[in-house]
């Protein structure tokens, strides 16, 4: 499996990339969950300047899977009662993982939430991969219908992402947060339910405070 490659979603990578391709691989300690994931071997230590402007200029987070995302995701398979038989909301989606592993735990409808269009095909084809059905939306506030629980993994990179918060806990009676950037995190809606350690995938070599990852709970779970 880890030299499936999928021609679409390869041909999303921007110049900056064009070395690389985007394959399947399984991820480690995600019950048994793939995704199409930019390849491991990907030379990246070769990029030069503008490469690495132009990436972060337009940061590719759907070819990675994120140590948080793979935390959350794996806590939801570890706890289906948490997503079973409810519609779950999937804010930040990237890659889908978070949202394949609510589908695959039992959630009744699951709505991948991205700006990014590259991202909802790459849930979509997430999906297929891992033979689940989600729902895409590329605007939050456009989703209609009740929604019983919302989950956001990765997605407090920049603190100006915080106010966002509140409006995730006024979505849904219910939100599982997942994030390791935040050392500091204080929301008086969210608990917090403990740490697991997990490294982002490919590996980046991030710093080893970037591995640990809290997971936090708003409203009733079960």
């Amino acid at each position: 499996m880890t030299r499936q490659r999928n021609p679409a979603l390869s041909a999303r990578l921007p110049p900056a990339l064009a070395g690389g391709s985007i394959e399947a691989t399984a991820l480690p300690g995600a019950g048994g969950i793939a995704l199409y994931l930019l390849n491991a071997d990907y030379p990246q230590w070769e990029l030069d300047g503008d490469a690495v402007r132009a990436l972060m200029d337009k940061p590719l987070y759907w070819v990675f899977c994120w140590a948080a995302g793979q935390v959350l995701a794996s806590r939801i398979l570890a706890n289906p009662q948490w997503v079973a038989g409810r519609r779950v909301l999937d804010f930040g989606a990237g890659s889908g993982v978070v949202a394949i592993a609510a589908a695959r735990a039992g959630a009744r409808e699951v709505v991948a939430c991205d700006l990014d269009p590259d991202a909802l095909a790459a849930c979509a084809e997430n999906a297929a991969l891992n033979g689940v059905s989600l729902e895409l939306a590329d605007d939050f506030a456009a989703v209609e219908g009740p929604v019983d629980l919302v989950t956001a993994a990765d997605v407090l990179y920049d603190r100006a992402n915080l106010p966002w918060l509140d409006r995730l806990c006024e979505r849904a009676p219910a939100v599982l947060l997942g994030d390791s950037r935040v050392r500091d995190f204080s929301h008086p809606s969210f608990r917090r339910l403990g740490e697991w350690e997990a490294s982002t995938w490919p590996d980046l070599d991030e710093s080893p405070a970037f591995r640990r990852v809290s997971l936090y709970a708003a409203g009733m779970l079960d």
